[in-house]
């Protein structure tokens, strides 16, 4: 009776495996030519504005950093002034050389002058001016049991303060009066429901919102909402690119509707980002390259372990110990 259950594991397993379908195009064009260095250490944890790296060096829309972060603290984002913010995930805040004691966990965080906009692993939200240390606004948000851990920083926009919370809203903060003046809801129902993105097109006045299930457009005339199931959200002008976890790549403009779309059987893509066309990389040493109309696209072969971390900032792709810059 063992050695039956053990056959029929064993049959289960393979069974399982064969059934699993990959990504296999029919017409891959030459290795993309890029230029490869070396970092100086793999990633130890990411986030959409940077990486930190095992032995501390950082990554930033800058590039790599010449100096490290102390031990156990890990890059969250930059300043309007160029100071790095980073957190040790138990009760401190790094803001360039000069640490905080916060007395929480602090998950996501922006600083513009004096104005330190933070977000707690509890969902709570608070605006502190890092001058008096005084806490100019504190809300208590519902906890959040699990989250996407593509976790949006707090945005600055004008008088405006954009806190992404854990559960699925924006809540918009007046930094003239410290006090809310408005509360989104993007994304009430999922299990996992942070905001991932958040973007503000300042010559549209639109706000682009996303969780893993959903993307919301906020304008001074319409407020618009649609359901995908999102691999990676990027904005280049007035154009959306999304990659969904059924294999489609779609183009969206500011209100939501689709310009075009294209579909990859069984494709696994993990990052999007955008040069002068559109690229995707894709889980099986693949990189897809789509003109601007869409009409047009390209596969290359592109040297990727699936295994790895990596985060795209521009045209400069991170993975494990590589800086990778595409054309």
């Amino acid at each position: 009776m063992k050695q039956l259950f053990i056959s029929i594991a064993i049959l289960f397993l393979l069974t399982a495996c064969e059934s699993k379908k990959y990504f296999e195009p029919e017409n891959v064009s030459d290795t993309l030519k890029v230029e490869e260095s070396s970092l100086p250490s793999s990633i130890k944890s990411m986030n959409r504005e940077g990486a930190t790296l095992e032995d501390g060096t950082i990554v930033t829309r800058d590039g790599v950093s010449k100096f490290k972060l102390p031990k156990d603290f890990q890059f969250l984002n930059v300043s309007n002034t160029g100071k790095v913010l980073a957190t040790n995930y138990k009760d401190k805040l790094l803001i360039g050389n000069e640490e905080l004691d916060i007395g929480n966990v602090v998950v996501a965080a922006s600083l513009k002058d004096n104005k330190l906009a933070l977000i707690y692993s509890n969902n709570s939200i608070e605006l502190l001016d890092i001058d008096t240390k005084k806490t100019l606004f504190k809300e208590y948000m519902s906890i959040s049991l699990a989250n996407d851990t593509r976790i949006a920083n707090p945005h600055f926009m004008g008088n405006l303060l954009l806190f992404p919370t854990l559960n699925g809203k924006v809540l918009i903060v007046s930094t003239k009066t410290n006090e809310s003046v408005k509360n989104i809801s993007v994304d009430l129902d999922s299990e996992f429901n942070n905001i991932i993105f958040l973007k503000v097109v300042q010559d549209k006045q639109t706000l682009i919102a996303a969780t893993a299930n959903k993307v919301v457009t906020i304008s001074t005339k319409n407020i618009v909402s649609k359901d995908y199931e999102i691999r990676d959200i990027i904005n280049n002008g007035e154009s959306i690119y999304l990659a969904t976890i059924d294999g489609r790549i779609i183009k969206l403009n500011l209100a939501l509707e689709e310009i075009a779309s294209k579909k990859y059987k069984y494709s696994k893509i993990y990052a999007l980002t955008y040069t002068d066309s559109l690229y995707a990389i894709e889980s099986q040493n693949f990189i897809i390259n789509i003109d601007n109309d869409f009409t047009n696209d390209k596969i290359y072969h592109f040297d990727f372990d699936n295994e790895e971390r990596l985060i795209v900032i521009n045209n400069k792709v991170y993975t494990e110990s590589r800086k990778i810059t595409l054309p």
